[in-house]
């Protein structure tokens, strides 16, 4: 998965620098290239790049629920502790 995205973001970059030359030469078929350069970036690379990064994580961990907004106030609390404690 790690080679395709590479693949993919090479092929992206280099379908964007071929596109901006046409587009000196003839700015319809520049323009298009670009275009499809950039939708490909948008629509196949970018939710290859998010699958890939969050496989095997939990989802739940990033949500905020109750469970998590209790584990936040409470590693609040105890950084402020602990600043109080060293502070003194």
């Amino acid at each position: 998965m790690r080679i395709f995205i590479n693949i993919l973001s090479l092929l992206i970059l280099i379908g964007m620098i071929v596109g901006f030359i046409i587009k000196s030469n003839n700015p319809t078929i520049g323009d298009r290239v670009i275009g499809i350069s950039i939708l490909a970036g948008a629509f196949i690379l970018m939710p290859a790049f998010i699958i890939y990064r969050s496989r095997g994580k939990k989802f739940k961990d990033y949500m905020l629920t109750n469970e998590n907004l209790q584990k936040m106030k409470d590693f609040q609390k105890e950084r402020s502790e602990n600043r109080r404690r060293n502070n003194n």
